[in-house]
């Protein structure tokens, strides 16, 4: 290859790609961020639908490599909505200067592994050259929709919620549906509802939702976030699960039923994810723990619900607490009491078919203004698996993945050359922009240690990729999650049942990227 376009290639400018632009930029490489869309905030870009907000505390889920940043934002509620964070991530590309650095609306279409570097075609046919490609392409990328008869037919307006209209969708007065009711479809219930004529919501698998318990930020609790940047950091930078939340310290039947039931009542009225690290330490794992903690959360059910029936419907009988990512929201429960909104059961009433005026299920024809589908992603590998990527010997990775993924610290594939993927299949397990912090970090120190050593390539070595992956598959089991979850690609048939997060966790892999480092880059090879 010729001297290339760009040293350093990013594509996708969500939290993760804006942040591994900004470290390749401070490193001294010349670098570039393609974005398929239109604008910055990947997922806070596309995903606009009414409700849609994040389930981390806003502080725990921003960057934090600028106390200045940190200090000059001012979030405004603790879990902050869609257009903030969108705000927010258009704030930080031009508070670095990193807008000059970025082009929208260019669509890769393939990613080509050349002597020593990439080339890779955008949509318009232009190609850019480079000599590292990091695709940051994230893990809710692809929306999911399923192979229901008759579903281009519909000539009102059906929108996927992962590719909402940035002018909105109207809903006011109108008959409407939402097929889906994961973390998507209960933040978009309530708020529908409340425009709607009538809405049906259409619901294959009932959730364990617990309630956000989001509240403004106050200008006191303003104030203790700056004093406490740097706590809060050394926590956020160094925990398992890169949360604030502290683990608590009893296992559930070290209590009394009455203190349990106090201390369940206290969870319930917790903010987020509190519910799955501050809670008991055996309630994840002890099927008995869980049992009790779902129980109370089926009596909540049947007291926020009216009707006994539909509040049986919304509880789940196929999986426990936190076996799936589980959902937290708004007044969910409650919308169910609203006059206009109906829930159809698609385990008991599937649906037959989409028809050009609504949704035909086994009980027959619901006519329909607007379908919205909240049916969620091609989790992990989705984005990666289409990008056309050829590696060594033109490799396909959808070939080196047709069994699951494999990877070395959730960052590098075997065949693949100077190819990284941070926040992609086997990484996060806990707050993503921690752990995808984390590879971002882990992959600008290898790109200087290739420049160091006068490399232009970098290649981990098959053998780590393999025992990073049989470490991934082994301890997979040892999850809470359970293999109906999406985090086992089971959403999507004929998908290989992997598992798709890094199942050792983020004390793995800072024990194996210091391994890496104390041994001098010994799992990857170099020319």
């Amino acid at each position: 290859m010729s001297a290339p376009d760009v040293e350093v290639l990013v594509v996708g400018a969500g939290i993760t790609g804006i942040y591994q632009l900004h470290r390749a930029l401070e490193a001294g490489f010349s670098a570039l961020l393609v974005e398929a869309g239109d604008g910055v905030g990947g997922t806070w870009f596309w995903n606009r639908y009414p409700g849609a907000r994040f389930d981390s505390e806003s502080y725990t889920y921003a960057y934090l490599f600028s106390r200045e940043l940190f200090e000059e934002w001012e979030w405004q509620e603790h879990f902050a909505e869609q257009p903030e964070i969108e705000r927010y991530l258009n704030h930080v590309v031009d508070r670095f200067d990193l807008r000059g650095h970025i082009r929208c609306g260019a669509q890769l279409t393939g990613a080509v592994w050349g002597d020593d570097g990439w080339t890779v075609t955008v949509a318009d046919g232009s190609q850019i050259t480079s000599r590292f490609l990091i695709a940051a392409t994230g893990v809710f990328s692809v929306p999911y929709f399923p192979d229901v008869p008759g579903r281009e037919s519909f000539r009102n307006p059906s929108h996927h919620t992962a590719r909402w209209p940035a002018a909105g969708v109207d809903v006011a007065g109108k008959r409407v549906a939402v097929i889906g009711t994961g973390s998507s479809g209960v933040q978009l219930i309530p708020l529908v509802a409340e425009e709607a004529a009538e809405l049906t919501v259409y619901q294959r698998s009932a959730n364990w939702c617990t309630p956000l318990n989001n509240a403004p930020i106050t200008a006191d609790e303003q104030a203790r976030l700056r004093a406490d940047f740097e706590r809060i950091r050394e926590i956020l930078n160094t925990s398992a699960s890169g949360f604030l939340h502290t683990p608590h310290d009893r296992a559930t039947f070290d209590d009394s039923e009455d203190e349990r039931l106090a201390f369940f009542e206290r969870m319930w009225n917790s903010p987020g994810f509190s519910k799955l690290i501050s809670h008991y330490t055996d309630v994840m794992f002890d099927p008995a723990a869980n049992a009790v903690w779902c129980d109370f959360i089926a009596e909540k059910v049947r007291g926020l619900v009216d009707d006994p029936e539909v509040a049986e419907r919304l509880i789940p009988t196929d999986h426990r607490f936190a076996e799936k990512r589980p959902p937290f929201v708004t007044d969910y429960y409650e919308t169910y009491n609203r006059p206009n909104v109906s829930l159809v059961d698609l385990k008991a009433t599937p649906i037959v078919r989409i028809t050009e005026t609504g949704i035909e299920t086994s009980e027959g024809l619901r006519e329909l203004d607007v379908i919205v589908w909240a049916t969620g992603f091609d989790f992990g590998t989705g984005a990666l698996t289409r990008m056309g990527i050829r590696g060594r010997n033109g490799l396909a990775l959808e070939e080196h993945w047709a069994d699951g993924p494999k990877t070395f610290l959730g960052v590098q594939a075997a065949g693949f050359p100077n190819l990284f993927f941070p926040g992609g299949p086997h990484a996060a397990a806990g707050n993503n922009p921690r752990y995808n912090g984390d590879q971002v970090d882990f992959i600008t120190d290898a790109l200087v240690h290739v420049r160091a050593r006068g490399s232009t390539t970098i290649e981990v070595d098959p053998e780590a990729e393999d025992r990073w992956t049989d470490m991934v598959d082994s301890n997979a089991g040892l999850s809470s999650f359970g293999e109906s979850s999406y985090y086992f690609g089971t959403n999507i048939p004929g998908k290989p049942r992997k598992f798709l997060l890094n199942s050792g966790g983020r004390p793995k892999l800072f024990k194996e990227i210091a391994r890496v480092k104390a041994t001098d880059y010994q799992a990857f090879r170099f020319s």
